[in-house]
Order: structure tokens, then C-alpha cells, then sequence
């Protein structure tokens, strides 16, 4: 049985998806890409969750990036396998994740660079604990952003900042990330956990359908996510009239159905 490098456990109705790597600072390795997607596709079929906290099991990071390791070893055995193999992967994982039905927040701590930080930005609130640092160093060794830095970061910070944070490679520290955007509140680092939980908690509070169903059109309205939005809100909307129960029913009965516009 391969390493559980990712946790899902569930308390009421918030769950938690931990980052369990400490001894590699939680640096993303193919399995933890996979173990992270099946994470994600459990959540997507689970009617009773609220909320989902994505955390560290490491004291000194949220995660590192990619297992730079792990992907070069791929690359010298066929350049575009890198393509194939961690490019789209991450993608696809992160885009599901970030297209994720419940709000997820990210509890950031210590260090959150390259792959971390985007796996952060996929995330729909980011609470910072006050050691916590960011960077998208990949411009430092010879790459750029490959799982939607240069597309998320812009949207959240504005381009400017994105371009300085990317060009440079350069760490920014919580607070500024704090006043960029980047991060909703910076908090002590032992309050961290007990901070997420208390967003958690009021959030899993409200009216769960509410809460998603505003997810989808905030995000609809950023440009993300638009056809699942308008189709999926259209497709609910539509079930509830008597021409969308109609439909389904004449088809059972194998007769032609009777529309009446309501």
C-alpha cells in the first residue's frame, strides 16, 4: 500500500484534507497528486460535507512545490513526459479542486512556494499564520509556474504584483501578502487552527445550498467556471417546473410529452 501522503478525515460536517509529508515539507509528489484527486473526488460525492480545510501535517511548512527531485528524474528520461506527467496532472487536479462544489480554505503556514502556493491559490480563502512565507521561485531554476500561478496570482493580486512576485522569484512575507490580497487575515501561528475552525464552523452554519450555489455564481462572475454555472443553475432551475418533469415522465411512458411553459 503506497504512503498516505494525503488524510481525509471528517468532523461533523467540515472535512480536512492534510498534507502529510512533513519530512519532505510537504513537497508534491505524483502519488500525493493522485491521492489529493481521490481526496477530491470522495468530497465531490459527499452530500453531507460543508466546508473543506486543506492543512499541513509539518510545523514549518504548508508545501514546498513539487518534488523537484521526482520531476527531474522524469525529465531526463523524455523532456515532454514533464508535460505529461506533472504539467497537466497538476492541473487537472488543482482545477478540481478549485472547481470543488464547497468553499475550501487553505491554512497556510511556513512555507508555501511554487506548486504550495498554487495549490493554496486553488483554494477559495487563505488564512495566513504569521510565519508563513510565499514565493513562486520557479524563474530561479531554469522554469515558470506550471500549475495556474500565472493565471491565479494575477487574478487575486493584480498583474503588476504577479509579475514581481514571478520575475523575481523573491519570498513575500504574511504580512504583505496580507495587504496584496493574497492571504484574507494573517494570525498568530498557534491560533492558526483554532481561527480556521471558527471560519469553518460559520460557514458550515448557513444554508449549505446558499453558501455553494453563491461559490458558483462569485465564481462565474471571475470568469471561472462559467458553462457548469450557467448550465448547472439552468439545469436545477429547469427540473423544478412542470415541462421539466414532464420530459422525463413522457419519456417513461413512452408517449409524447405534453409542454405547458410552466
Amino acid at each position: 500500500m503506497a504512503d498516505l501522503q494525503i488524510l481525509l478525515t471528517v468532523t461533523d460536517t467540515i472535512a480536512t484534507i492534510t498534507l502529510n509529508r512533513p519530512d519532505k515539507l510537504n513537497a508534491i509528489s505524483l502519488a500525493m497528486l493522485d491521492q489529493l484527486e481521490a481526496a477530491i473526488a470522495t468530497l465531490e460525492n459527499d452530500r453531507d460535507m460543508r466546508v473543506v480545510v486543506i492543512a499541513s501535517a509539518s510545523d514549518r511548512a504548508f508545501c514546498v512545490g513539487a518534488d523537484i527531485k521526482e520531476w527531474e528524474g522524469v525529465i531526463v528520461d523524455e523532456p515532454l513526459a514533464m508535460w505529461r506527467s506533472w504539467d497537466r496532472p497538476g492541473h487537472r487536479v488543482f482545477d478540481r479542486l478549485a472547481r470543488l462544489h464547497l468553499p475550501t480554505i487553505a491554512a497556510v503556514n511556513g512555507f508555501a512556494f511554487g506548486g504550495g502556493l498554487e495549490l493554496a491559490l486553488a483554494a477559495d480563502l487563505r488564512i495566513a499564520a504569521e510565519n508563513a512565507e510565499f514565493a513562486l521561485p520557479e524563474t530561479r531554476i531554469g522554469t515558470q509556474p506550471g500549475w495556474t500561478g500565472t493565471q491565479r496570482l494575477p487574478a487575486l493580486i493584480g498583474v503588476a504584483r504577479a509579475k514581481q512576485m514571478i520575475f523575481t522569484g523573491a519570498r513575500i512575507k504574511a504580512e504583505v501578502a496580507e495587504r496584496w490580497g493574497l492571504v484574507n487575515e494573517v494570525v498568530a501561528h498557534d491560533a492558526l487552527p483554532a481561527r480556521v475552525a471558527e471560519i469553518a464552523n460559520r460557514i458550515a452554519a448557513n444554508a449549505p445550498l446558499a453558501v455553494q450555489f453563491s461559490k458558483t455564481i462569485i465564481d462565474a462572475g471571475a470568469g471561472q467556471g462559467v458553462a457548469i454555472a450557467l448550465e448547472g443553475l439552468a439545469a436545477a432551475l429547469g427540473a423544478t417546473t412542470q415541462d421539466g418533469k414532464e420530459g422525463p415522465a413522457s419519456f417513461r411512458a413512452k408517449r409524447a410529452p405534453k409542454f405547458v411553459g410552466k
